[in-house]
């Protein structure tokens, strides 16, 4: 789908810098796949030329044999984006409707039940909340019944249930046959939703994998305990220990030798409830977006 992909603007200072490096990515059809990166990784920039928005300055870039604005044309993809692509001023039964004209067989209703915005029909489009919009730009991408959808940050805004229902659709479609690419901030998403995570970093791939294999690719566990936070600043300085955070009455460490850290936390702190995990996939996410960073200014 993208094949070495480059891509490279220019700053304010009239400076050149490399957006997109190199990016190889191909997806099967039917996956959800979460694309994530840090700030600046790459990854606007990328969906950007999916959708045929730009176009790279070398590599190629194919939708379903076609180029990305013929594949988005024909109905064939279709996005979410984070903002923009809607009328304040519509309702949002006027906004499907008006938009399902423009595709022979589009089921407006079904399109809005889909996405959870029947209730709203009748509320004007500057009205609903940040989540709501959202939710109706799912509603207007399913018009055309698409067989690639792209998501940018799609939740944002969206209340814990509104956000269940959301990837419960988003998963019934895909179970027919519909391939999701989506970008999000919320690892929790990507490790409960998607088949595949594809992580990116100064614009090219740096993690490709199911959630689970992901995880596994960063060596080292958490380790977390209740425990003072004098005993807290003697763990965090021994060997093994990368890092230390602490959420309500907790302290989390990131360790390379956990059982090191756990003979330390029972025979010199008073240390109680300790815990032992495996990393989360933002730790992980963290762990190898550093690490690459590291490699980059080691060269």
């Amino acid at each position: 789908m993208l094949g070495t992909v480059v891509k490279r603007f220019s700053n304010a200072k009239g400076e050149d810098f490399t957006a997109v490096d190199g990016l190889d990515l191909r997806i099967r059809r039917g996956e959800i796949v979460a694309f994530l990166g840090p700030n600046g990784a790459g990854k606007s920039t990328t969906i950007d030329m999916l959708l045929g928005l730009t176009r790279p300055d070398s590599g190629t870039v194919e939708l379903f044999g076609q180029e990305p604005r013929n594949a988005v044309r024909s109905g064939r993809v279709a996005a979410v984006m984070q903002s923009g692509g809607l009328l304040p001023d519509l309702t949002v039964g006027a906004t499907v409707h008006m938009l399902g004209s423009l595709y022979p067989g589009a089921d407006p209703e079904r399109c809005m039940s889909r996405a959870g915005v029947t209730e709203l029909r009748d509320r004007k489009v500057s009205a609903c909340s940040g989540g709501e919009q959202q939710r109706l730009r799912f509603a207007v991408a399913l018009l055309s019944d698409p067989e690639f959808l792209v998501l940018d940050e799609p939740t944002a805004g969206m209340d814990v249930a509104a956000r269940r229902e959301f990837w419960a659709a988003v998963r019934e479609d895909a179970g027919r046959g519909m391939t999701v690419m989506f970008a999000t901030h919320y690892m929790e998403e990507a490790d409960q939703f998607a088949d595949r995570v594809v992580m990116i970093d100064h614009g090219a791939v740096v993690a490709d994998g199911s959630a689970s294999s992901v995880r596994a690719a960063t060596s080292g566990r958490t380790v977390s305990a209740v425990i003072t936070p004098q005993d807290a600043r003697t763990v965090a300085s021994a060997p093994g220990v990368r890092s230390c955070t602490v959420r309500g009455d907790r302290h989390f460490f990131d360790c390379s030798d956990s059982d090191a850290v756990l003979r330390l936390l029972v025979a010199q702190t008073r240390a109680s409830e300790i815990e032992v995990t495996p990393r989360s996939l933002e730790e992980a996410f963290m762990a190898i977006t550093q690490q690459d960073r590291g490699a980059r200014e080691g060269l």
